[in-house]
């Protein structure tokens, strides 16, 4: 695998509604190396969103090239595509997207239904990325039975449990108290440090980027810094 995790060049991506046009992202470069923590920050609406969908093949660019882990995604098939990022990505949303009929183990064995693996193993894993997180006392909760703070370490166990090259978190801390949000961004500051896990963050919290080790700056869709 290459040194680079991320590399784009010249990219766009323009939303076309009837006879109106949103231009979301006009002529982004920029180079991820393996092992990086960034921030992206910017106001609503700068494309912070866009960028981190595209880097996760979730929507491809209306122009220019990008290039994740080595692989130029938009020459694959969809089928491929979502083998792909089940593979190689995990994504920590804003609002966890916990199913609310399992419990937490239950929960971050999904991602592993995709894979060859054996029931038993598929439990194995799930609890190590709960253990990880500071949940193996709570495998058996449903998600209405947890704070909004251990829902999203759940959520951050799911996005581990493949052991991903890459996690991309939009937001992991917008919809948490204080003292929720700063374990969150303790836990992925742990998984970059130990585990050496690239990891690309949306926030618009300055306290947040903090964690990261390089902050980019998004605004109108351009980045203003690299």
């Amino acid at each position: 695998m290459s040194d680079i995790a991320i590399e784009a060049r010249d990219l766009t991506k323009t939303y076309t509604h009837e006879e109106f046009s949103v231009t979301a992202l006009d002529g982004i470069s920029l180079t991820v190396p393996n092992g990086d923590f960034v921030a992206l920050m910017g106001p609503s609406g700068s494309g912070k969103s866009t960028l981190l969908h595209l880097v996760a093949a979730m929507d491809m660019p209306t122009t220019g090239e990008i290039r994740v882990l080595g692989s130029r995604l938009e020459s694959m098939k969809d089928r491929e595509v979502a083998r792909w990022r089940n593979a190689h990505v995990g994504f920590v949303f804003q609002f966890f997207n916990l199913i609310s009929v399992l419990t937490a183990l239950e929960n971050v064995e999904l991602p592993l239904n995709l894979t060859s693996l054996r029931q038993k193993e598929k439990q194995k894993h799930a609890k190590t990325a709960l253990n990880l997180v500071g949940l193996g006392d709570r495998m058996d909760h449903l998600p209405h039975q947890l704070s909004g703070g251990q829902q999203q370490r759940v959520a951050v166990a799911r996005a581990l449990v493949t052991d991903p090259d890459l996690i991309l978190a939009d937001e992991p801390t917008g919809n948490l108290d204080a003292s929720s949000a700063q374990d969150v961004l303790a836990l992925m500051q742990q998984l970059h440090r130990e585990f050496d896990k690239t990891i690309v963050m949306v926030t618009h919290d300055s306290h947040a980027a903090q964690f990261a080790n390089r902050t980019l700056h998004l605004e109108k869709g351009r980045l203003l810094d690299c």
